[in-house]
């Protein structure tokens, strides 16, 4: 009888041993399928933006782009997409994505979403002139706002053209070129707010006229590039400050740098606006210093690579 019992506690404790074991290989992971899923967290990233928080696979293949500024960046790291806003007048450094082998997804204003929806994009990317179509093209793909933040332009691009290096696998060469860009801004800088020579900003756009100052659309002159501004109190708005040819009289700047909307727009440019007594009176006009900036540079893109290198070009140049 205790042989017999014996006997039964001993496969009674044999059973528990080996039930144990089982448990403990069950739920202890292998270094194998640690790194396997390492390497799936990594494979995705989590943006936050203007718009919200969206999941994007790295490296994704079909990409849509509404934004100028970020297709200009993407060209600039070599990154091929598939579909841009080609209702709507390209830059002219971006002509190619005229091209056949690119579609045409709509206007800026006004999405294709039945193309959109289509090609099946992994991501789209977007910036102001978008917003309102957010939800739907979200609906469609992973949707990412990638406009700039005026009030605050260095900082706003340079996380937009890291995390699109980041996105795209391009950190190094991203790198590279904001050193470039920001070495060039320093330089300027250093010149443009060594006197208290004033500029300031006018966009011209039928006849009319419109005055930008700092934190506004182009205030990239005063707040990042150091030129002063010769009106510190211009009405801050994405449309500019309603003024008149009187006005920039009485200002009467060193700089006039002058955006012509017409000509971005492919219109007859507006240059012969300020052949007038009232402009000509003005220091700007006097000592040749009324700056006519690149619109498709300035006004149709801008918050890109290539754009903003081209911005310190104009207004180093401009100032010289």
């Amino acid at each position: 009888m205790k042989k017999n019992s014996l006997f039964v506690l001993m496969i009674s404790l044999l059973l528990l041993f080996l039930a144990a074991c089982g448990t403990s290989e069950d739920t202890t992971a292998s270094p194998e399928a640690d790194a396997a899923e390492e390497v799936e967290e990594e494979t995705s990233i989590t943006v936050t933006h203007h718009l919200g928080e969206t999941v994007v696979e790295k490296n994704p293949e079909t990409v849509i782009v509404f934004d100028y500024g970020t297709l200009e960046t993407l060209d600039q790291l070599n990154v091929k997409v598939a579909g841009v806003a080609k209702g709507s007048p390209l830059p002219h450094y971006l002509s190619e994505y005229e091209g056949d082998e690119y579609e045409n997804v709509g206007s800026l204003k006004e999405p294709d979403f039945e193309k959109i929806y289509g090609m099946d994009p992994d991501l789209i990317l977007i910036s102001g002139r978008q917003t309102d179509a957010y939800d739907e093209l979200s609906e469609i793909a992973p949707t990412i706002f990638v406009g700039v933040d005026t009030t605050n332009y260095m900082e706003s691009f340079t996380e937009n053209v890291t995390l699109l290096g980041e996105i795209f696998g391009k950190e190094e060469i991203v790198e590279e070129k904001l050193a470039a860009i920001n070495e060039s801004i320093d330089t300027l800088y250093d010149t443009a707010s060594a006197d208290d020579k004033t500029g300031l900003i006018i966009l011209t756009n039928e006849g009319s006229f419109s005055a930008y100052g700092e934190a506004s659309r182009f205030g990239i002159i005063h707040d990042v590039f150091g030129v002063k501004a010769a009106d510190e109190n211009i009405e801050l708005s994405t449309h500019g400050m309603n003024v008149s040819i009187e006005y920039i009289a009485e200002q009467d700047p060193d700089y006039l740098f002058v955006i012509d909307r017409n000509q971005a727009i492919g219109e007859k440019t507006e240059a012969d606006v300020f052949n007038n007594e009232v402009i000509q009176g003005t220091k700007a006009a006097q000592n040749d210093n009324i700056v006519y900036l690149d619109p498709t540079v300035w006004y149709l893109s801008g918050g890109g690579l290539i754009s903003v290198e081209e911005m310190v070009k104009e207004i180093t140049e401009g100032i010289q």
